[in-house]
This record gives structure tokens, sequence and C-alpha cells, in this order.
């Protein structure tokens, strides 16, 4: 006989997907249940599959109705899974909800959304094999999907980046080689200089070096921002085709039209110039605001969803260093809204494994003396020769 606990332990090795059925019972109150068990069974006719416990309260009241909506979770929604996991209580009493044709509940912030009629149920031991078929469906948030595996919660991270995957230990190894460069910089043009990794779907800011008096936003080694466009073109600029793609997509389907074409031109001018730029000091300001407030550490805080809606407001070529000019593309030369300039390091691959970052240039580019983009540049430089990198052509 098979051990369950030795069961759960080797099939805990397969990463499954995290759901939410939701229906109606036949009084009209909202049920719900989660499954880690929801998959895609047939295309002709359009079927649905996942496997509710024989033991569960919820899924007959669900099943009597004949109707239900399957809710795919997102990476952020680990609190909602565990509200539904557990047996009792009102389980949609602080949640945010609307209705689908079926009448079961959408839940806000999913990732997407199957609403069906029930098809067919199978005994299968201690659990049903329950069929669903797809009267309509939907996706909801542009965001990466909640998993369980081995055990716990975790998310899963697209193939296409793996250029920014795998160990952070790596970049913070690179990170102590950026260190004195970070330190000149800041000194001598009074500034923060920080250096960022992108790791799957966030920058993570993994050393810095102050002057401590640029006034500006004041970094914290570890925090983290969405890797999202239109930010992070420093990273992108010079990747391949499937990492510049998985990016450009992350803009999502509700742009407005034009929307890629513009990131892929602000690619184009990042890379031409060999930096990119971040302007707008009430942008900034909002933005440190709510880094402020927000818990890292609780994928839950609202502060998460307020910082992708800031990233989301800004232009496509908002880290573009060049403008439109009756003559044509010409250096952003206003000193007042510049904030940061950023510049990659590569690694042997032709990776950008960091990109150095000065926060708080208060001058402008043209305006003589130093200059904050030639001495990023060979900072940027410096650090990639000390790894033995080397910038794609």
């Amino acid at each position: 006989m098979i051990d369950p606990g030795f069961f759960r332990r080797v099939l805990g090795n397969f990463p499954t997907g995290v759901a939410v059925i939701t229906g109606l019972d036949a009084g009209g109150a909202p049920v719900g249940l989660a499954v880690g068990s929801f998959a895609s069974a047939s295309l002709d006719p359009p079927l649905v599959a996942f496997f509710p416990d024989r033991s569960s309260s919820s899924w007959p009241r669900i099943a009597a109705t004949g109707r239900f909506c399957v809710n795919i979770l997102g990476f952020d929604q680990e609190a909602v899974c565990r509200t539904f996991a557990v047996r009792g209580g009102d389980k949609f009493a602080e949640l945010s909800w609307r209705s689908a044709p079926s009448g079961a509940p959408v839940l806000d912030g999913v990732v997407a959304w199957i609403d069906c009629d029930l098809e067919a149920v199978h005994p299968a031991g201690d659990h049903d094999l329950v069929l669903g078929r797809v009267r309509t469906l939907d996706v909801g948030r542009s965001v990466l999907p909640l998993v369980f595996f081995q055990g716990g919660y975790g998310r899963f991270s697209p193939l296409s980046l793996a250029a920014w995957e795998g160990d952070l230990a790596v970049q913070l190894r690179t990170a102590d080689l950026a260190r004195p460069q970070l330190e000149d910089l800041a000194a001598r043009f009074a500034a923060e200089c920080v250096a960022s990794a992108a790791v799957g779907d966030e920058m993570v800011l993994v050393a810095n070096a102050s002057a401590g008096s640029s006034g500006e936003l004041a970094p914290r080694v570890g925090q983290r921002i969405p890797f999202l466009p239109p930010l992070g073109t420093a990273f992108v600029a010079w990747a391949g085709p499937l990492a510049r793609r998985a990016w450009l997509d992350r803009a999502g389907k509700d742009s407005p039209p034009g929307t890629v074409a513009a990131l892929e031109e602000t690619l184009a001018q990042v890379r031409a110039a060999g930096y990119s730029v971040g302007r707008g000091r009430d942008w900034h300001g909002a933005l440190n605001t709510v880094l402020a407030k927000a818990d890292p550490t609780d994928p839950a805080d609202p502060g998460h969803d307020a910082i992708r809606r800031l990233i989301r407001s800004l232009p496509p070529g908002y880290e573009s260093p060049a403008v439109a000019s009756p003559e044509g593309q010409v250096p952003r030369r206003h000193a007042d809204e510049l904030r940061t300039l950023s510049a990659p390091v590569f690694g042997r691959d032709g990776t950008a494994v960091l990109v150095l970052t000065l926060i708080g240039v208060h001058r402008p580019l043209d305006g003589g003396g130093d200059d904050p983009v030639a001495a990023l540049r060979a900072a940027a430089a410096t650090v990639t020769t000390a790894l033995g990198g080397a910038q794609p052509t």
C-alpha cells in the first residue's frame, strides 16, 4: 500500500495552478472552494475539468444548480486561496466580485475566469472528476498565476525571461564588483546610485550608495518593483527577441493602439544611445509615497496594485533618451524634469545582468563640466570588463 504522505510528496513535484470554483446555491448565496486540479479537457466541445474532494461541503451546493465559474488566481492572491481552502464561514465577506453570465461570482483581480454548465460528474476515489461545458470566458489582469509546488505557493516565470531568472546570489556577487563605481558616482554627482537586477517579473535593488544630499528616493537594498513596460528598458534593449517579446506582452491587451510600436522605438533609442532616462518630479514623488507604505513581504498588500497602476500610467517613451523636435531626435536636456539615468552591465553571454542608475541628477546633460551620462556609461563598462562581459552588437 502506498503511504498517503509519500504520495503527496512525490506528486507535489508537479506544479499545479490554483483556482477557486464559485457558484450560487439554491438560495442564491455565493459559494466557493479552492482547487489545485483544474485543467482543460477538450477543445471540441469546449470542456474543462477539476477534482473536488468528496468530503467538500461547498461543491454539492454548487453542483445542485448545474452551473459554476472557475477563477484562475494571480500570484498575489494567496490570501484569497487560503480563504476558500478552509471549511465554513462567509468566504465572500471581505471579497469584491461581480456576476458571470451564469450568476456565479467572478472574483476581482483574477488572471482569468471560465463560466461553465455542469456536464458530468464521475467518481474518482476520494474525489470526483467534474467536467464543465464552457459557456463564456475571458482574461482578467495581465499578471502571473499562483501555483502550488512541493507543499507551498509560488509563482510561474516564463521561459522566455530565462536570461533574468535564477540565482539572485549571482547578481549580488556582481553588485559587489560594482560597489566602488556606485560610491564614486554618488560622490561625484551628489546623487543616489543604485544597482538593480531583473529577476523574473520584478526589478530588485541589490546595492546602493548615497551622497546624502539628493533629496530623492531613499532606496533600500531588497526593494522590488514590477518589471513592466515602460520601465526596465536598459535590461530589455539588448535582449534577445523572446525576452523582448515577453516584456512587450506585459503592456497588456488593454493598452492604447500603437503602444507596442512606441515601446519598440524606445528600445531602439535606448540601444542607440547606450542609456535610458527617467523623468517627472510628480510621478517619482507618487512612486516614493506608495513604496514607503507598501509591505514587500505581503503579496496581498494593495500597494502592489497601486505601483502597477503608476507604472502603466507612464507613456511608452518615458525612458527614451531622445524626444521629438522639428530637427529630429535630440537629447533630453531639462534638468528640472530629469530624475534618473540608467546604463546596463553585461555578462559573458551578453545579457544585461545589472543596471546602474543615478537617482537625483540635477543638471542639464549638455551643461558642460562633468558629464553624468559619460561617467555612468564608463562605470557600467568598467564593471562589464571586470565580469569578462561584452555589450552585444
